[in-house]
Parts: C-alpha cells; sequence; structure tokens
C-alpha cells in the first residue's frame, strides 16, 4: 500500500455514542480523524497478522466479579480517586 493508494471501501460499525465521543476526543488530540485512527487499526491488523492488542478471555475470578458488579455486589463508589484509595485502605 502507497500514500497514492485511493481509498474507496466504506467500513460501517454501530458504536455506543458516549464511547463514540469519547474516543473522537482522544483522536483529535493525537491529530487523527476517526477514519485515518481506523485505518491505522487496519494497518496494524494486516502487518501484525492478528488484533495489535492482547485479548484474553477472563479467568473464572474475574467473570465471577465483572457479574458481581453489574448486579451492584461489593460495589464501592467514591466521589474521587483520594476517597476510594482511603475506602480501599491503599
Amino acid at each position: 500500500m502507497t500514500a497514492t493508494t485511493i481509498k474507496s471501501a466504506i467500513v460501517r460499525a454501530r458504536i455506543e455514542p458516549s464511547i463514540k465521543s469519547k474516543v473522537e476526543d482522544i483522536f483529535e488530540t493525537l491529530g487523527l480523524s476517526t477514519s485515518e485512527a481506523i485505518s491505522l487499526f487496519f494497518r496494524q491488523v494486516y502487518l501484525l497478522r492478528g488484533i495489535p492488542f492482547e485479548i484474553k478471555i477472563p479467568n473464572k475470578e474475574l467473570r465471577e466479579s465483572i457479574e458481581k458488579s453489574r448486579m451492584g455486589i461489593d460495589v464501592i463508589e467514591s466521589k474521587d480517586a483520594e476517597s476510594l484509595f482511603k475506602e480501599l485502605g491503599i
């Protein structure tokens, strides 16, 4: 692929609006458009022959913890990081 490659393929995806907005803010800070970021991701997948970051199936303990959190069990809520650390004793 070269810089003169014509880009004519379209990728469509449904994304949660709040995540899309937050991620686009990050892209803007990095000087990237969403299209450029997606193109960069695709190029990395192509070059690495796989996803360019580690993806794991959570172990049993993590799956149970996620499920408990979703149900509101053993969840600690804090107004800021300082009070969270104090609540956790760290």
